[in-house]
């Protein structure tokens, strides 16, 4: 594996202890690329810095070095350089960012000269993120790429799930994150020679995975952040210690665990029932020090069609199955306005004083008024607004 370059996009706490973390373990060079001048030039005046992972056994400390790190907003030829001599791209940037990262990796991928197809992950709290990554990308490339890209690049979706809590004061480039970690990637892109890198669990179907992660990590997660926000809690840990708050969350989690055992059944109730047990002992971990409001941010994504949320309720909801804890959670995430230092929030707000109930609905939730589950959001979003 000696010599093998990862370019990533986003230097920020996923990208620099999770991702570059496995990278360099599986003996990549990375090459971080951003648009955060602050951090660019920390990575390119420091030789190495710590990830401290965080376990109920303790800390454990590694040293990440072997990397180098550019601006993008000034240093873009060389970025596409690194691309066309790249075996693996990753990003973890915001699905919002996506469509802005595209047209370099496909400048990349069109001046690649190696007969080894590049890799691309994206490593983003998304379902389908590769897929849309790969959407923007052939936007950007010429015809004759497109029709040969299996030769010159291969696109494979990801579930990614780590905890990475707000960072210490003055920690600069080293990053406290969870011990935990599950990244799983489809394997089938990658025709039999998936990229080397240890920890990645590759598998055939993916979508039992993100689902189970998404619907369970992130919604759990979400609802303990909102509920503690509206409850006035500092941190996620002490909304569990709330024993109404801990039950709602579990109550919460056993509508998404019916989901998940119905619509993938070699998932074992029991398996499922054990995982959202560790998934609750995972957030309700104090050494975390895990802050509602960081959790909570973004509440506009979070309550789109596609999410944590509206997914799972509206699968529910065609069901005929309950979902009664997921609209609570809804409720809570309607009510997370105005926050400082969160701009969603404050969007989320002036939608809602904006719009009427049933045309926010469509704008954010992005559910028809025909949906089984459009009512009772509907009726959510009429409470928030009305202030009860």
């Amino acid at each position: 594996m000696a010599g093998k370059k990862g370019v990533h996009f986003g230097g920020g706490n996923i990208g620099r202890g999770f991702v570059a973390e496995f990278l360099h373990n599986s003996g990549y060079e990375v090459v971080f690329v951003d648009v955060m001048d602050s951090i660019i030039e920390s990575l390119q005046k420091t030789k190495s810095y710590e990830v401290t992972e965080i376990g109920d056994d303790g800390e454990k400390k590694f040293t990440i070095d072997n990397y180098r790190a550019l601006n993008s907003k000034h240093e873009m030829e060389k970025v596409i350089h690194e691309i066309a001599t790249a075996d693996v791209v990753t990003c973890a940037v915001g699905p919002n960012i996506l469509k802005f990262i595209a047209k370099p990796i496909a400048e990349g991928i069109e001046a690649r000269k190696s007969s080894e197809p590049l890799s691309v992950i994206a490593c983003e709290n998304m379902i389908g993120a590769t897929d849309a990554l790969r959407g923007f990308i052939e936007g950007h490339l010429g015809e004759e790429v497109k029709q040969d890209i299996k030769s010159k690049a291969r696109f494979a979706n990801s579930a990614i799930d780590r905890i990475v809590p707000l960072q210490p004061e003055g920690a600069g480039l080293n990053v406290l994150i969870e011990k935990f970690y599950e990244w799983c990637v489809e394997e089938k892109p990658f025709d039999g020679k998936p990229p080397p890198i240890k920890g990645i669990h590759f598998v055939q179907d993916l979508k039992p995975y993100i689902e189970r992660k998404l619907f369970t990590v992130n919604t759990g997660h979400a609802t303990a952040a909102y509920y503690g926000y509206n409850r006035g809690k500092k941190y996620v840990h002490e909304v569990l210690q709330d024993k109404e708050l801990h039950d709602i969350v579990q109550d919460t989690l056993k509508e998404t665990a019916h989901l998940i055992c119905t619509q993938h059944t070699h998932v074992s109730t029991k398996e499922q029932s054990e995982y959202v047990q560790a998934i609750v002992k995972r957030i309700s971990n104090p050494a975390l020090e895990d802050i509602v409001t960081r959790v909570g941010r973004a509440p506009l994504r979070k309550l789109s069609r596609r999410e944590r949320f509206i997914a799972p309720a509206a699968h529910l909801a065609e069901m005929n199955e309950s979902y009664k804890g997921l609209l609570g959670g809804i409720e809570m995430a309607f009510r997370f306005q105005n926050v400082e230092g969160d701009e969603e929030s404050a969007e989320l707000a002036k939608k809602l004083k904006e719009l009427d109930a049933e045309a926010a609905v469509k704008d954010i939730c992005g559910l028809e008024a025909e949906h089984p589950l459009f009512k009772d959001v509907v009726a959510v979003v009429k409470k928030v607004q009305g202030g009860s």
